[in-house]
């Protein structure tokens, strides 16, 4: 079966649509990082209705949450491709996927130190 371009605008946003959350689903049911991930957003949402956090808490922690998914989510990809193009280790791949978690890294401490900013002071 060949793939066929949808060129409507609302039918093609609603088949990308369709593909992102099938997207989403294949990576919270198959990947243990972003199961992880998926699992703290969700603590964190219960401690912020438990805390009663501002709005604007409420928008950084989201971010944080979102920012931290997505990284992760393209860390995922770029390794998934990475091993469908070398299956076996190779030092270049390596380092590419290097590169791919340390982002990750980077998204999870900057959630870190937002959710410290947060709830710090709320225990305090």
């Amino acid at each position: 079966m060949e793939f066929q371009k949808d060129n409507t605008f609302f039918s093609g946003r609603l088949k990308s649509i369709s593909f992102a959350v099938k997207g989403a689903i294949k990576l919270i049911s198959t990947e243990h990082s972003i199961m992880v991930q998926f699992s703290l957003g969700i603590l964190m949402t219960i401690l912020g209705f438990y805390c009663n956090i501002t709005k604007t808490e409420w928008l950084f922690q989201t971010m944080a949450i979102g920012l931290v998914m997505s990284i992760e989510g393209l860390n995922t990809a770029i390794e998934k491709v990475a091993d469908f193009i070398h299956p076996n280790y190779h030092e270049r791949i390596g380092f590419i996927k290097d590169i791919s978690a340390g982002a990750v890294l980077f998204a999870a401490f900057t959630a870190i130190a937002i959710g410290l900013i947060i709830y710090v002071p709320k225990f305090l």
